[in-house]
């Protein structure tokens, strides 16, 4: 089989002897390993050399002969076989003992682990929100700040007062010169419709004067040349005579 390990197709290379068994013979040698205390292939298995001492002295009893001595060595032996055979139990005890120990160490660290990463976990949830809160926090000091300065940037109280006070004044003189120009306006704007009521009238009394000069030079003009008619219808008459 170590052979067939070591045999490549197409190449001449070696391989690993371990590469020789599939998984399951790898599971099935290592389970017979740990079960017969065997920690090699080769040689005879401890269990089965106890089995042999044990067994030796049992037919060695069984027999009729005086043979004690021989019962003796072979129970040493076996004993001797026995306590070659505990002492790795008592290391595998031990061993399974530590592991089983590191085992709940190693459950106790891990259920500890998962705890912090809980913790860890609602704590940056925590962290999150204070940051958001923060931040606007932030904000809103900012702005507190920006409105400060403009507020600082501002005149006093008592200062700003005063010009109010002035303002107020101005306007009021203002909506007094408001009120007295509208009155002049308004005695004006009567003023005026009444100087154009005038120049109507005195327009209309030129019109009418005109027309009763033109009448009157008209009928002036018209006895004149009746006037003359009479004298030279008079110096005709008088040619006659």
């Amino acid at each position: 089989m170590s052979a067939k390990g070591r045999k490549v197709s197409g190449r001449g290379e070696t391989m690993a002897a371990n590469y020789a068994f599939g998984p399951l013979e790898d599971d099935i040698i290592i389970k017979h390993r740990l079960l017969t205390r065997t920690t090699t292939t080769r040689g005879e298995p401890p269990l089965k050399k106890l089995q042999k001492k044990f067994t030796s002295f049992v037919l060695e009893v069984e027999k009729d002969e005086d043979n004690y001595g021989e019962c003796e060595k072979l129970s040493r032996a076996f004993l001797q076989e026995l306590s070659t055979f505990e002492i790795p139990l008592l290391k595998s005890k031990a061993v399974v003992g530590a592991n089983v120990r590191e085992k709940d160490n190693f459950n106790e660290l891990k259920d500890e682990i998962n705890r912090q990463i809980l913790q860890a976990q609602t704590d940056i949830e925590e962290l999150k929100k204070q940051l958001e809160e923060s931040k606007i926090e932030r904000k809103h000091k900012e702005e507190c700040e920006s409105i400060r300065k403009l507020i600082a940037m501002q005149p006093p109280r008592s200062e700003t007062q005063k010009i109010i006070t002035e303002l107020e004044r101005e306007i009021g003189a203002l909506e007094a010169e408001n009120t007295a120009s509208s009155r002049m306006l308004e005695l004006r704007r009567k003023q005026f419709s009444l100087l154009l009521h005038v120049v109507e009238e005195l327009q209309t009394t030129l019109e009418e004067d005109q027309k009763n000069l033109i009448e009157e030079m008209r009928i002036a003009a018209e006895e004149q040349k009746n006037g003359l008619e009479d004298v030279n219808g008079g110096s005709e008459a008088m040619a006659v005579d």
